[in-house]
């Protein structure tokens, strides 16, 4: 089974992904363009073209655009598994709450 998979995330001027964690795989994210605040756990972190974190198996964590442009960031997962499916939410503008 593949243990790994590299996602390239784009979100749009001052939205948010969904406050989420993964039972299975830890996140290490890249900005490539515009400017990023990162929620994990209780730490905040503003992060900028070239900067880059590690999200940790098990940490809630949120993505937002906090800039004027869009935000693309790189999303390596590695885990012993990959799917979709891991995925816990507790809070979602979208409606996708587990």
């Amino acid at each position: 089974d593949k243990k790994w998979q590299v996602k390239l995330i784009n979100v749009k001027p001052k939205e948010a992904l969904s406050l989420q964690l993964h039972k299975y795989r830890s996140e290490h994210w890249v900005v490539v363009s515009g400017k990023a605040k990162v929620e994990i756990e209780d730490k905040v972190l503003f992060l900028s073209e070239n900067q880059s974190t590690y999200i940790p198996v098990g940490a809630k964590h949120r993505l937002t655009n906090v800039g004027e442009l869009p935000l693309a960031i790189i999303e390596v997962q590695s885990g012993s598994y990959i799917g979709e499916d891991d995925i816990v939410r507790f809070e979602d503008k979208y409606g996708r709450l587990n």
